[in-house]
């Protein structure tokens, strides 16, 4: 019973629904049944409470440890030292 993302095409209302099996959910808002499923996003963490965000990064390539410390941004992994 995962969650997904969806925007209401009718009101562009975008929320989240738990869904069961082929359910089709309607929009929360204005009760539409034309909502479109979209692409979710993730947060990325560290074990040290920090988050992995863009700061540092020379070039925003990707956005990760871009203090040096060895990560894509530091580290030439994606091509960007």
């Amino acid at each position: 019973m995962p969650f997904y993302e969806y925007v209401c095409q009718q009101c562009s209302h975008p929320f989240e629904e738990l869904v069961y099996g082929d359910e089709r959910p309607t929009c929360p808002k204005c009760h539409a049944a034309e909502v479109e499923k979209v692409l979710s996003v993730f947060a990325v963490g560290r074990s040290d409470g920090s988050s992995a965000a863009l700061e540092g990064c020379a070039s925003g390539a990707c956005g990760v440890d871009g203090g040096g410390g060895g990560g894509c941004c530091g580290g030439g992994a994606c091509g960007v030292n």
